[in-house]
């Protein structure tokens, strides 16, 4: 928990619970929700949406007590197969009447280590709990637009890779690349919607100031959606233009061994001619192995010739 002092406005963290205060939840337990939801009075379903990795970017509002529940997708890296997979998560922010704000969420996320390192710099006011929750979609949306520069990233180094060697690996890499974005763009679609419900609803007061910042987190949500999709075609793009030159790799390659096998067939059917147990040309010359084998010789460079004039051996 921190608290901002009214009369220093510098954020410190704090073991009492009293009006002000930011209580940032990270995998709570059962025995912490229990405690936090009967020290404020509110409903454990509040925290157990957050906690929820399938939950939506939503806004819910308990009329009963004014508490107002906002959930948003936050970018998050998870690891698989020794691949960092690109995905989102739910952070849900909680405006406890007027008197507390809470952050739940299922494991650590940058957005809220940044918050927290920024106390110090008393650029975060726990009383001012509209400000920090617009503060919050405004960061979001630029971790957003770094994380989509960390794919882009990630895409080029991977096609270096696949131009050196046309691997598994690599195109499993291109493969899970895509499919990141297509649930950042899902996500960010999401948070937008919770934003222009948040801009034009009046669900928390606005001064002029914190409509600036609510107005300049949509824009950077904007680009990234923009971002995201033009990344994402260009993504699909490159896919399907390595599918086209695997294809058509393979079909060179089957080309080529086709051919091959061709002209090595050549010396195989002369020699079974002559192996025959019938009468054939130089079966009595004392020459004749040699003038077959230099025909055979003969023939199958001929063979290659025409075939490499036709540039089927390449």
């Amino acid at each position: 928990m921190y608290n901002t002092n009214l009369e220093t406005n510098k954020t410190e963290e704090t073991t009492e619970f009293k009006k002000g205060n930011w209580i940032n939840m990270i995998a709570p337990t059962e025995e912490e929700i229990k405690l936090v939801c009967s020290k404020l009075e509110i409903q454990e379903d509040f925290i157990r949406y957050s906690l929820d990795y399938e939950e939506k970017a939503r806004i819910d509002i308990e009329d009963d007590d004014g508490t107002i529940l906002f959930i948003v997708d936050v970018p998050t890296m998870d690891r698989e197969s020794d691949e960092n997979i690109h995905s989102t998560m739910p952070l849900g922010m909680i405006i406890v009447r007027d008197d507390y704000i809470i952050t739940v969420s299922l494991k650590p996320t940058r957005i809220i280590s940044e918050f927290e390192n920024l106390k110090a710099k008393n650029n975060i006011i726990t009383y001012k709990k509209s400000r920090m929750i617009l503060q919050i979609f405004y960061k979001n949306a630029q971790m957003y637009l770094t994380e989509l520069r960390q794919i882009d990233k990630e895409k080029e180094k991977t096609e270096i890779e696949l131009n050196n060697s046309m691997k598994n690996k690599e195109l499993l890499k291109m493969m899970n690349l895509e499919k990141s974005l297509v649930y950042i763009t899902t996500s960010l679609k999401s948070n937008e919607v919770v934003m222009e419900k948040t801009l034009r609803g009046k669900i928390i007061k606005l001064y002029e100031e914190d409509e600036d910042i609510l107005e300049d987190a949509i824009v950077e949500n904007k680009q990234a959606i923009e971002m995201a999709k033009i990344y994402s075609d260009i993504l699909s793009g490159t896919m399907d233009a390595y599918a086209s030159i695997i294809s058509n790799n393979l079909n060179i390659v089957m080309k080529v061994l086709t051919t091959i096998t061709i002209i090595l067939s050549i010396p195989t059917i002369i020699g079974g001619f002559w192996g025959m147990n019938v009468e054939v040309p130089f079966a009595n010359n004392p020459f004749g192995f040699y003038i077959i084998s230099f025909l055979s010789i003969l023939i199958t460079i001929i063979m290659y010739f025409i075939f490499k004039k036709r540039n089927m051996l390449n």
